[in-house]
C-alpha cells in the first residue's frame, strides 16, 4: 500500500508531465512575440502581424496551461472526490478556442482584408527576414524540447500520429501544435516576404498571412476534438486495456463480466469492475480483490489509479 506522502510525492511528479515543454514554449515565445511585433512596427507586412497575433495568443495559451496544471493539483474535496486533476483538459479546451478566433479567425480577417486591398507595402525587407529566422531558430529549439517529452512519454513506441492521437496529456498536444505551427507559420512568412519583395507585389505577403491563420484554425479544431472527448471521459488505451485484463486472467474467475476505465487525468485513472468468481472460491473473494489491485497498480507505477472491484453472477441477458 502506498503511503500518503509517497502518494502525494507520486501524484506532483505526474503533474509534471509535459509541463517542460511548456515552459520552454513560453519562454520561446516571449522573445519571438517582441522580435515579431518590433518586425511588423518597420515593415507594416501582413504576415508578420498575424505571426505576432499567433505568438502573443500562444504566451496567453502557456499561461493558462500552468494555471491549469497548478489547478490540477488542489486537494481532494468532499465536493471534488477524485480532485480536480481534470482541470487541465478544461484549461487545454479554453487555449484550443483561445487559438481559434484569437489565433486563427483574427489573423485571417486581418490579412484577407490586405488580399483584396493590397495597397500596403513590405518595408525593412531583409531586417523582416532576419526576425523571422531568429524565429524560426527559437521556435525549431521549443519544437525539439517537446520531441524530447513525447519520446519519454511515448512508452509504447507509437508513431508520433498515433501518439498524439492517444496521448491523455493535452499539454504535450498543444505545445507539439504549437510549435509545429509556429515553425511552419514561419516559412510560410519567410516564403511569403520574399515573394513580395522580388516582385513588388504584397499579394503574396496577404496571402501567407490568409494561410497561416487558416494553419492555426485547423490545428485549433484538432485540438478541440480531441480535449472534448477527454472532457466527456476517455478509456484508457487499447494496449493499455489489454494489460489491465491479464490482471483478472485468474483460476478463481470463471468470467470477467465487465471493466470499465476513464482518465481523470492524464495519470489519474479510475477501474471499475465486475467478476464473476467461481463459488468455491467466493470466500476468499476480498483477498482476490486485493491481489488484483496489486497486480493492477505494479502495471502502471507512474499512474495513480482508483479500482472499484464487485463479485457478481453473470447472466446472458446481462446490460453494461
Amino acid at each position: 500500500m502506498l503511503r500518503k506522502g509517497n502518494l502525494q510525492e507520486m501524484e506532483k511528479d505526474n503533474n509534471k508531465g509535459g509541463m517542460m515543454s511548456v515552459i520552454a514554449a513560453l519562454g520561446a515565445n516571449v522573445l519571438v512575440a517582441i522580435s515579431k511585433f518590433v518586425g511588423f512596427a518597420v515593415s507594416g507586412s501582413a504576415a508578420m502581424l498575424n505571426e505576432s497575433i499567433h505568438s502573443i495568443v500562444d504566451c496567453g495559451n502557456e499561461i493558462l496551461l500552468l494555471v491549469g496544471n497548478k489547478q490540477a493539483e488542489a486537494k481532494i474535496t468532499d465536493q471534488h472526490p477524485f480532485g480536480q486533476a481534470r482541470a487541465k483538459y478544461f484549461y487545454s479546451m479554453v487555449v484550443a478556442m483561445m487559438l481559434f478566433f484569437a489565433g486563427g479567425a483574427l489573423g485571417i480577417m486581418e490579412a484577407t482584408e490586405k488580399l483584396f486591398h493590397p495597397e500596403h507595402s513590405v518595408e525593412n525587407t531583409w531586417l523582416v527576414m532576419g526576425i523571422l529566422i531568429f524565429g524560426l531558430i527559437v521556435e525549431t529549439i521549443s519544437l525539439r524540447v517537446a520531441f524530447k517529452e513525447i519520446k519519454e512519454l511515448n512508452k509504447d513506441k507509437l508513431s508520433l500520429y498515433r501518439f498524439l492521437r492517444e496521448s491523455r496529456h493535452s499539454e504535450i498536444l498543444i505545445i507539439f501544435a504549437e510549435d509545429s505551427c509556429a515553425v511552419i507559420g514561419l516559412l510560410i512568412a519567410l516564403g511569403g516576404t520574399l515573394l513580395s519583395h522580388f516582385t513588388g507585389n504584397p499579394f503574396y505577403d496577404a496571402l501567407s498571412g490568409v494561410l497561416i491563420g487558416v494553419l492555426l484554425c485547423t490545428a485549433a479544431l484538432f485540438l478541440a476534438r480531441e480535449f472534448y472527448s477527454l472532457l466527456i471521459g476517455e478509456s484508457v488505451t487499447e494496449n493499455d486495456l489489454v494489460r489491465i485484463k491479464t490482471s483478472f486472467n485468474r483460476k478463481e474467475i470463471s468470467r470477467l463480466i465487465n471493466v470499465k476505465t476513464v482518465h481523470l487525468s492524464p495519470t489519474d485513472i479510475l477501474l471499475t469492475a465486475k467478476i464473476d468468481v467461481k463459488s468455491e472460491y467466493e470466500a476468499h473473494s476480498a483477498e482476490l480483490i486485493n491481489d488484483i489491485e496489486r497486480d493492477v497498480r505494479a502495471l502502471f507505477p507512474a499512474y495513480n489509479i482508483y479500482i472499484y472491484i464487485e463479485t457478481d453472477k453473470y447472466k446472458e441477458d446481462y446490460k453494461r
